[in-house]
């Protein structure tokens, strides 16, 4: 029997990539969430005794920590959820694994700079979060430092999700091709596509070289919103499509957003373990298995 496995979130984008890879790997995965569906155990991880009981009942050898709350203006309006959902759950999760000797892993977010470097972060910048998500995961991280020795702390970029889930910017522009002739995206926001997929094999990858610290891994290339609806439209061969560069003025949000989010996968370069491909190609194939459900 393999190593087993706890994931939360794992009903979430990102869980719906790891989980596959997960047992694919050899894996005996417990898959979690507040929202359940087939072979899903329902798992509030707010609920510390509930948290509690079930590493206890389980016993995994490790956890990976997915969820969490990861709607930025909702996090803006709502600091109570915010923090209590991403920082005091994820402190909680911490703790057990200090007591049971349980490694955890932990995404993360480039939310957590101040989005003013010109080029992408490492992990050797210091962070300086400007809205309550980017403070709130960075308050989590800091609680699994402070108590863990055994911990990956993995930031992701821009997460574009592959299959049925995906609900953020690269599916909203394909249904917007569907019927409208021109589209405005912004222009002056830069990040570092991250695909689901790409992303759940990056992690796997980093957990079994089983050297603990922090570890961004996106997708190589920096680029704007505007740069990815152009390659959408490139790749769609949709030539009648009007595209025009707007400011994030024209969509003013509860949010205050950096200028940048894109990282760049220093510690993973250092070591010759950086097998993420550049965004544009995935973003090809993701286009290729999953655009002609929505719009082809």
């Amino acid at each position: 029997m393999g190593k087993k496995a706890l994931v939360t979130g794992a009903n979430g984008m990102l869980g719906d990539a790891l989980c596959p890879f997960l047992t694919r790997s050899g894996f005996l995965v417990f898959p979690t969430d507040i929202i359940v569906s087939d072979n899903i155990y329902k798992l509030d991880i707010r609920d510390s005794n509930a948290v509690k009981r079930f590493i206890q009942k389980n016993k995994p050898d490790i956890i990976f920590h997915l969820a969490a709350e990861t709607d930025v203006d909702k996090c803006e309006l709502n600091k109570n959820h915010a923090y209590e959902t991403n920082s005091k759950a994820t402190e909680n999760i911490a703790t057990f694994c200090k007591g049971f000797d349980i490694p955890l892993v932990f995404i993360s977010t480039g939310a957590i700079f101040n989005g003013e470097k010109e080029g992408g972060y490492t992990e050797l910048d210091s962070p300086d979060p400007i809205n309550v998500y980017g403070k709130s995961k960075l308050l989590a991280e800091e609680k699994i430092r402070s108590q863990l020795s055994k911990y990956y702390i993995i930031r992701a970029g821009w997460m574009i999700v592959w299959k049925d889930k995906d609900k953020k910017f690269v599916f909203k522009i394909i249904q917007i091709l569907k019927t409208k002739k021109e589209i405005s995206v912004v222009v002056d926001k830069m990040g570092s596509p991250t695909f689901t997929k790409d992303f759940a094999k990056g992690i796997i990858e980093i957990v079994s070289m089983g050297k603990y610290g922090i570890y961004h891994c996106v997708n190589k290339g920096i680029c704007t919103r505007f740069d990815i609806a152009e390659k959408i439209i490139e790749y769609l061969n949709k030539k009648d499509i009007i595209l025009k560069p707007i400011t994030s003025e024209a969509f003013p949000l509860p949010a205050p957003r950096g200028k940048s989010e894109a990282l760049i996968n220093y510690n993973l370069s250092l070591m010759g373990m950086d097998n993420m491909r550049n965004w544009k190609e995935a973003l090809r194939e993701y286009l290729k298995e999953i655009a002609w459900k929505y719009y082809l």
